[in-house]
């Protein structure tokens, strides 16, 4: 356990961990501007931010950890932002997998891959391929993601099933469109947080976050640290969640 997390988990309950976290790294440019720097710079920052949290939900014992990376509407930022953005992520994909497999990361992406530079295709397949059997802790990016995004994919994919013959229409569920989603065995995030005093979840996880627990970090992504990352969790502890019925 890294040396700054152990005498803060005095805070926790060790036996109550969220499964699934997941986190809307916001506020990177807003970092970088307000130091008078590029706003890459701010990515560059929250790219450092994002490897010290995994560590600490390794070592906390969550299983499933979730970043929103790039989403869908991001591509309506300045091009020299958005080519700075696909170079970062794959720079970070090759030169942190060896790390991250020896850590026993396994890698998930979610996202329409197609739309991406094919050598950012091309370095997060291999770190899913070579992850695989990994069992620490699951690594789940969503790049070029929107919740939207997905539910339509589910929805064009359960038609052509029923087209086909091989789905009736009036048999579709809620684990029909489920199964249908980008990564289907992931569990639904238990806690989602968002940096940056922004109180929305901007079309990450629609679906999954239904009855997730949400936690507003009023500062920028590269200033969440591992403190905060226990209070957030420390106050999901302090909830009760309902699902719609009544606390026991």
């Amino acid at each position: 356990m890294i040396a700054e997390l152990e005498p803060l988990t005095q805070k926790l309950d060790m036996q109550r961990m969220p499964a699934h976290l997941a986190i809307i790294t916001d506020g990177n440019g807003r970092w970088a501007r307000a130091r008078g720097q590029d706003r890459l710079i701010g990515h560059a920052n929250g790219y450092r931010a994002v490897r010290k949290i995994i560590r600490a939900c390794s070592d906390l014992g969550v299983k499933v950890l979730s970043f929103y990376t790039f989403s869908t509407e991001n591509w309506r930022r300045p091009r020299e932002e958005v080519e700075g953005l696909m170079r970062l992520i794959e720079q970070a994909a090759r030169e942190e997998l060896p790390v991250m497999h020896r850590s026993g990361v396994r890698i998930r992406v979610s996202g329409r891959r197609s739309e991406l530079p094919l050598s950012l295709q091309e370095a997060l397949a291999r770190a899913e391929e070579l992850t695989a059997q990994n069992e620490t802790i699951t690594l789940h990016l969503a790049i070029n993601y929107g919740g939207r995004a997905e539910l339509v994919d589910a929805v064009v994919e359960l038609a052509k099933r029923a087209q086909q013959g091989e789905l009736n229409p009036e048999a579709i569920t809620e684990e029909s469109i489920h199964a249908c989603l980008y990564q289907p065995d992931l569990p639904d995030p238990d806690l989602v947080i968002r940096t940056a005093g922004e109180e929305r979840t901007s079309n990450f996880l629609l679906w999954q976050s239904a009855y997730s627990e949400l936690y507003f970090y009023p500062n920028p992504w590269p200033d969440f640290d591992v403190p905060d990352l226990v209070d957030a969790i420390a106050e999901y502890q302090r909830r009760i969640r309902k699902y719609g019925g009544l606390a026991e």
